[in-house]
């Protein structure tokens, strides 16, 4: 019986190398000029422009001037390119080399990664945003574990606390791209606008009674359309409590 004879470089029982291993080896002749950062801009860009649905591989394909099936050679799907792209814009989030207290880590790259998603809007309807791994993502993670580790808390408590900060993180940002996007669909430029435009159903809503301490927010609040202060105003409640519950 014929035995196929197995491609160069492919050993029996071998797994193909990961996305970011084939990104990290150096190209072995220059045959082509697709790459796999020149893959992740091209996304980017049109996730920009047009958003996260209008990055196909077909899309991606007539803006870098390449056959449809030549990104194929490089990535191996929909997913991959989602890395590509997660992993590109979170090269922008750092921390000054002197921070090193747990605080002002946590809090620097979630007042970054806010301004991140805002700038990247795509991010909060992708895929199982949160879990993708990436080399630069796996770096954030490691400076804010790492930064909350030197406090002696065990391993579990660690993460626990870095997922608190994080889910606060996308949770808001994601919950402000929604109102934002749904003021642009309805052609609102201001909170005063889309107040205006709902003012019917809040004036019944607070006519029953039933919403005393909403209809005080509605009549006293100041800071209605201060997102940024929101934030942060939320996010240090979560640090707040962290510090105290692990009395860090």
């Amino acid at each position: 019986m014929a035995v196929a004879k197995k491609k160069e470089g492919e050993e029996s029982g071998a797994e193909a190398p990961s996305l970011w291993e084939r990104m990290e080896r150096p190209a072995p002749a220059p045959r082509t000029s697709l790459t796999l950062e020149r893959i992740a801009a091209a996304a980017v860009e049109i996730a920009d422009e047009e958003g996260g649905a209008a990055v196909t591989m077909r899309r991606l394909a007539t803006k870098l001037g390449v056959a449809p099936m030549a990104a194929y050679r490089h990535v191996n799907g929909k997913d991959d390119l989602w890395a590509l792209m997660i992993d590109r814009v979170s090269r922008e989030l750092t921390v000054p080399d002197g921070a090193t207290d747990w605080r002002d880590v946590l809090r620097s790259y979630a007042l970054q990664t806010r301004e991140l998603m805002l700038a990247h809007p795509w991010m909060a309807v992708m895929p199982t945003p949160v879990i993708t791994l990436t080399p630069s993502r796996m770096a954030v993670a490691e400076r804010q574990l790492a930064a909350l580790a030197v406090c002696g808390l065990d391993a579990d408590s660690v993460m626990a606390a870095f997922r608190a900060v994080t889910s606060f993180v996308h949770g808001s940002a994601q919950s402000e791209i929604a109102v934002r996007e749904y003021q642009e669909r309805h052609g609102w430029t201001s909170g005063d606008e889309t107040r205006r435009a709902l003012a019917p159903q809040m004036v019944y809503l607070m006519s029953t009674g039933r919403y005393p301490a909403y209809e005080q927010y509605a009549l006293s609040a100041a800071r209605k359309d201060d997102r940024a202060w929101e934030f942060a105003f939320g996010l240090d409640c979560v640090l707040d409590g962290i510090a105290r519950r692990l009395g860090i």
